[in-house]
């Protein structure tokens, strides 16, 4: 099933609000001319440690509610939004992109994750979309944040029938502690490194004060679909 398809918010707020809050965030960073230069292919990075070892019931694109609970995710509600592309930014059809995080209390979904004996139980922790023509996908979640030895970060994996094409992490823009995390570092060239650092803005329209951010995903080779 196309988790884009599924049931994406509960009916205490919404689904109309929850799509449109979709659209919003999409169509917030939509611009001509945009992949007029040559792309650069996102940098690869390190899955590290926590993907999850035991996958939650629900893996749906909205991480805030887990199954029919009426009960939020603690945090920034944000929306992270954007397209996997091929090296000419032509967008990837049927793309599954998977991303996974650590709550407000710094707990990834892992038997051995920091502060697991603090997880909050209604962050998914994990989620996946499947793009469509368009190449676009789009997650709600919050916004992540820093835990021992690393700065905020979400983690994203591409994959493709049956095959991972890339797996990469994306950060906060001006954060304080971007320098100091040694994963980040690794990205030597300073233009890889903006292209996996983004803003997270306040969403145009919103009235609870979410989050936005855009990040496009550009991978090194075209899959054969």
């Amino acid at each position: 099933m196309n988790p884009s398809r599924e049931t994406l918010a509960p009916s205490s707020l919404g689904r109309r609000r929850f799509l449109s809050r979709i659209g919003l965030a999409t169509a917030f960073f939509t611009a001509p001319g945009l992949y007029a230069e040559t792309l650069m292919a996102t940098p690869r990075q390190t899955e590290g440690p926590f993907y999850p070892d035991h996958l939650p019931l629900d893996t749906d694109n909205d991480l805030l509610i887990v199954n029919d609970s009426l009960t939020p995710a603690s945090g920034e509600v944000t929306y992270v939004s954007g397209r996997i592309l091929g090296p000419s930014g032509e967008p990837v059809r049927n793309a599954q992109v998977e991303i996974w995080q650590c709550d407000v209390n710094g707990a990834y979904i892992h038997s051995h994750s920091f502060n697991a004996d603090h997880r909050d139980p209604n962050f998914q922790g994990f989620g996946r979309f499947l793009t469509a023509s368009t190449g676009e996908y789009c997650f709600r979640t919050i916004k992540p944040v820093p835990y021992s030895g690393r700065c905020p970060h979400i983690h994203y994996k591409v994959k493709a029938r049956g095959h991972e094409l890339l797996t990469t992490q994306l950060y906060i823009k001006g954060h304080p502690e971007n320098d100091r995390d040694g994963v980040r570092r690794g990205i030597r060239d300073q233009k890889a490194l903006d292209s996996v650092t983004v803003d997270f803005a306040p969403l145009p329209g919103a009235k609870a004060g979410e989050l936005a951010a855009h990040f496009d995903i550009v991978l090194g080779s075209t899959p054969e679909m």
